[in-house]
């Protein structure tokens, strides 16, 4: 009752505000996608601190993704929730501000408006997927099912208003005012800046330079309050090979933060049958005279493809400086470890 409810509210809100004799009604697009996995790690534990593939040796959920669009004229209006584990309990802390997760039914992912004031110039306000990083929470549009380090350590969602302008058919630029990462309000006021300048030489290559900054509300040290530099990119170096890469830097105001690289190569043996690597070495950075571990990570991963539905087999490897894996005694650390998974994920 509640989804169906929610839903309805939506529809309702995406279509009130406009005159039908000064603009054409669109139809209401849904789009979405839902995913089931299941994980056997070799240390027969949950080891690998990464997000969304936790549960050892178990037909896991993944989650239910659900996003309703609406254009109107030169306004849009996007809104996306999810419901199951991914979504819910590994997106951001809840909006009723309640400690449990599992308070809520479903989790909101996006929730903004556009308004298109030129074929150049557009604005966007509400609470958006976040503009950091090569990988998002939702398994549809990653290449491997696991997510890296970079995915993990960055903001996952974004609140607050941004432009974006196009200069040219090969260079953008977004300028933007945020609440702290992951929030849906800021107590300590709108506290980060954010911009984003995209490059895009030819058909084949894509270049974006992204930058986040500002003070969140528990104060200096805390998680949100720094400055990330972030740099994405893809080739297709042929109508078969393709590289991607994701490299960022992020300081703490206080001390500390973290940096990293990975990337992406992966080949199309056809439409159907892809296959691709992901390597990565991610470092958190020294702080009050304690060294921070760095990983290196080696994830292979499989897509077969048919109609909406992709079957991910993977196989991952880690490697950590300062032991922070178990050994399969579930006691002694060690420097390794490996896991297996396979997921099905279908996208509508």
């Amino acid at each position: 009752m509640k989804k169906n409810t929610f839903l309805i509210a939506l529809s309702v809100f995406s279509c009130t505000g406009t005159f039908a004799q000064e603009t054409e009604k669109l139809p209401l697009e849904l789009s979405g996608s839902a995913d089931v996995y299941w994980k056997y790690d070799f240390a027969k534990q949950t080891n690998i601190p990464t997000y969304f593939t936790e549960d050892h040796n178990s037909i896991s959920l993944g989650m239910l993704d659900l996003a309703l669009k609406k254009s109107t004229g030169k306004a849009s209006f996007v809104g996306e929730i999810s419901f199951g584990p991914r979504g819910q309990y590994r997106s951001l802390v809840n909006g009723d501000g309640s400690p449990a997760n599992n308070d809520n039914s479903f989790h909101i992912q996006n929730l903004y408006a556009v308004y298109s004031f030129t074929d150049k110039l557009s604005v966007t306000a509400g609470f958006m997927g976040t503009f950091i990083g090569y990988e998002v929470i939702s398994p549809s549009a990653n290449f491997h099912y696991s997510t890296s380090y970079l995915f993990g350590a960055g903001p996952f969602q974004n609140a607050g208003i941004k432009a974006n302008y196009s200069f040219s058919e090969k260079v953008s630029g977004m300028i933007g005012l945020f609440n702290d990462w992951n929030s849906y309000q800021d107590f300590n006021g709108v506290s980060h800046i954010g911009a984003q300048l995209g490059i895009t030489p030819n058909e084949n290559t894509s270049i974006y330079v992204n930058f986040l900054t500002g003070s969140s509300e528990g104060g200096e040290a805390n998680y949100s309050s720094g400055t990330l530099v972030d740099l994405v990119a893809s080739y297709n170096i042929t109508n078969k090979i393709a590289l991607g890469l994701n490299a960022a830097d992020y300081t703490l105001k206080s001390d500390g933060g973290y940096t990293g690289v990975a990337l992406y190569p992966k080949y199309a043996f056809s439409n159907n049958f892809l296959l691709g690597v992901r390597g990565e070495y991610f470092k958190i950075k020294d702080a009050g005279g304690i060294e921070g571990d760095a990983k290196t990570s080696f994830t292979l991963s499989a897509n077969f493809k048919h109609g909406g539905l992709t079957f991910i087999p993977e196989i991952r490897l880690d490697n950590s400086k300062q032991s922070e894996f178990l050994k399969d005694d579930f006691l002694t650390p060690t420097k390794k470890a490996c896991q297996f998974s396979a997921a099905l994920v279908y996208t509508f």
